[in-house]
């Protein structure tokens, strides 16, 4: 049903024009996971439990490979650090920016993941809000959720569009379109929108397809954290940057960017073997 509201806004082509659907994606975010907040704290002081009863707080460290997937593809906006320095006016203020909002959001996630374990236990659901009371204020929720969603996917995907496009442009059949010429620029153009415009209509199809295939969230967005997340955030990371820098590079920093390196692959190596037979 939103697949049509996705396309249109998947063809806005900058994202500080996405600006405005991001800050009511957020507000409609702050207000739903506030409430699933209030509704986890009553549940738990209201029911009787003990630390002990909760499995997951054991010694046992078998479902670690598991939750560090979940943890990793919480970060699935890593694909977005270069294109939205891009976007920004002073770029030099970027790496303060991003450390602090990493700061946040962890905490906010691992606040969020808590209260909910604390309250509903073995009986924690993949998406929490189907641990909640079927009443109108879960509906509201859950359609605050989804707004919020809805109104972050075309900023998600600006990356995937502009690699898409710059692939496109590299293409032998793009480079012979014909064109007139005496408005060679304004031919170019209209025959570019069309084909941008298709392409990303396309790629929002075939994700919504996609979606609606996954037969369990909890283990599939931890198969993707385990696998695209863990080389987006760790592997590739440190080997541009060991490639590009290395020869500058002290040895201290060698040896750490290799430690990234090999830790993230072992990581996405088990974390994936062990979601896998999961399944």
């Amino acid at each position: 049903m939103l697949v049509p509201l996705e396309i249109l806004l998947s063809w806005i082509n900058t994202l500080s024009a996405l600006a405005p659907f991001s800050i009511f994606a957020d507000v409609c975010n702050v207000l739903a996971i506030g409430f699933v907040v209030k509704e986890d704290i009553q549940e738990a002081l209201g029911g009787q439990f003990s630390f002990g009863d909760r499995k997951a707080i054991t010694p046992n460290i078998g479902g670690l490979p598991f939750a560090g997937g979940m943890a990793v593809f919480c970060f699935e906006g890593f694909g977005m650090t270069l294109a939205l320095e891009a976007s920004m006016k002073e770029r030099r203020t970027f790496p303060k920016l991003l450390a602090k909002a990493f700061a946040s959001i962890t905490l906010v996630y691992v606040l969020f993941g808590f209260l909910g374990y604390m309250a509903y236990g073995e009986e924690t659901r993949d998406i929490v809000t189907l641990n909640l009371p079927a009443d109108w204020t879960t509906i509201t929720v859950q359609i605050g959720l989804c707004l919020g969603l809805a109104f972050t996917f075309p900023i998600m995907i600006h990356p995937v569009n502009e690699i898409v496009e710059d692939n496109l442009k590299r293409l032998g059949w793009f480079q012979k379109l014909p064109c007139s010429d005496n408005d060679i620029d304004y031919s170019k153009t209209k025959i570019w929108k069309l084909i941008v415009y298709t392409a990303r209509s396309i790629v929002v199809i075939v994700l919504g397809v996609v979606a609606s295939c996954v037969p369990g969230f909890g283990v599939f967005v931890s198969l993707v954290g385990s696998t695209v997340c863990a080389l987006l955030s760790f592997v590739l990371p440190a080997s541009f940057h060991l490639q590009l820098l290395g020869s500058s590079m002290r040895l201290w920093q060698k040896v750490l960017d290799s430690l990234i390196l090999l830790g993230g692959l072992m990581f996405a190596a088990y974390g994936t073997y062990n979601t896998a037979i999961g399944v």
